[in-house]
Parts: C-alpha cells; structure tokens; sequence
C-alpha cells in the first residue's frame, strides 16, 4: 500500500487552519474560535475561552482548570515540566528537537510548509487512515492544545 497523505488547509490570510483532509473547520463570526470540526460540534464554558466538549466528549481540565487532562475517555498526559502534550490515550505525540513543533501524532508525521511555521500535511508509511477520533486529535493537538510559540 501506498503512503496517506492528508493535506492540511488555511484560511486566505493563511493563518488558521481550515481544513483537515476533506473535513472543514468552521469558526464563529469573529474567526477567533472553532466552532465545528466537520460535523462535531465543539461546546465553550460560559466565558467562552476554555473549550469544554467536542462531539460530546468531555474535556477534563487539571485542578486550576488550565491545562486538560482527558477527553473523553482518553488520559491526556505532559512531559515532566507539564508543558507540552506527549501523549491522548495511547497515541504518542512527538516534537522537533527544539520542542516547539510537533512532528508526529500517533501513526502520522506532520511536515510543515517551506517557512517551516505551519503544518502542512499528514503523512502515515503505513496504512493507517485519519478517522474520527484521529481526526479529533489531530485538531486538538495542531488547534486547541498547540504548544505556545
């Protein structure tokens, strides 16, 4: 079988992610926020800044209610500053060496665009397909809990 890849699209400005593969990613009227992954809804707390549930799964925040710990059923877990995301479940998520970038979540290796600044495509050397809850994942990882630049 050949290698998967899944191209990752942006909006015209070029700085937020609008498409994973074939599923679009809607924002709300400001363009701030994601507000739908393809057809899962994502729900905010009453602020509106903390994301609470995508597609009904619960996202779990720690005892200062900053940094996730589950969603889902899935543990989320951090590397040993507790800074940046290592692991959903039991799907692994790598860095570059400088820890700034992810370079593979579960079975795929993100590549990023000539800049090197933002991902590109998703690539699995096996047969390994994006479903839903990859998909979810991948968003939450590239989105939502991306380390901070």
């Amino acid at each position: 079988m050949t290698n998967v890849q899944i191209e990752l699209g942006y909006d015209r400005a070029g700085s937020r992610l609008s498409q994973i593969g074939a599923v679009q990613i809607d924002y709300d009227r400001a363009g701030s926020r994601p507000k739908a992954v393809g057809q899962f809804d994502l729900d905010y707390d009453m602020a509106g800044n903390r994301l609470r549930a995508v597609a009904g799964a619960q996202i779990v925040y720690d005892k200062l209610g900053s940094r996730p710990v589950r969603f889902g059923d899935l543990a989320l877990g951090y590397d040993r500053l507790g800074s940046r995301l290592v692991r959903v479940g039991n799907l692994s998520i790598d860095y570059d060496r400088t820890g700034s970038r992810v370079r593979r979540i579960g079975g795929f290796t993100v590549d990023y665009d000539r800049m090197g600044s933002r991902p590109r495509y998703l690539r699995a050397e096996d047969h390994t397909q994006l479903d839903d809850q990859a998909l979810l994942i991948v968003f939450l990882v590239l989105v939502v809990f991306k380390p901070d630049d």
